[in-house]
């Protein structure tokens, strides 16, 4: 199919829009046959631990659009209770991507989502081991350098997204 603009669009075999084409580590399209960074499969079916795992690995390696898609696929299979939390840790990620791509506004709007997505629900422990409060202050604290105009560091864009102390054992003996 062909876009107003004349561009070839993918479509899967439902007429629904794919884009097949390469990005950026900031997920940014680039020119058909362009090398880019390896995509995620828009099909994922993780475990929640799974979908945490790689979603930090890839937030440590400065990928946070692809994080992004991880926790946005993890998002869409979740239990319906953990629906809201994980679009927040989605949203963590895409203004995260903002904030690499300097796109100062979009970044302010996502963390502010993500940080009250994240801290929706704080009526005990968060499931998976997932680090709610320190999410929330991270998201509050990159929230407040970008409003003083403050650029943050590589470094500091890396957030952890599980609990440090681990996850909650329930009184059945599983993970929470």
């Amino acid at each position: 199919m062909r876009t107003p603009s004349g561009i070839d669009r993918d479509r899967d075999e439902d007429g629904r829009a794919r884009n097949s084409r390469p990005r950026d580590e900031l997920g940014r399209p680039l020119p058909p046959g362009s090398v880019g960074v390896e995509r995620i499969p828009e099909d994922l079916d993780l475990t929640p631990a799974e979908s945490l795992a790689w979603a930090q690995d890839l937030l440590d390696r400065g990928l946070a659009f692809n994080a992004h898609e991880v926790l946005e696929g993890a998002w869409k299979s979740c239990p319906p209770g953990e629906r809201t939390l994980w679009q927040g840790l989605a949203q963590l990620a895409v203004g995260i991507t903002h904030i690499q791509r300097g796109n100062t506004k979009g970044a302010l709007t996502l963390l502010e989502r993500a940080a009250e997505r994240i801290g929706h629900d704080d009526d005990g422990p968060a499931p998976h081991g997932i680090s709610v409060t320190g999410l929330v202050s991270y998201a509050d604290e990159m929230i407040a350098d970008l409003r003083r105009g403050v650029d943050p560091a590589p470094d500091r864009l890396k957030p952890r997204l599980l609990d440090p102390s681990g996850p909650v054992e329930s009184a059945g003996g599983g993970s929470a």
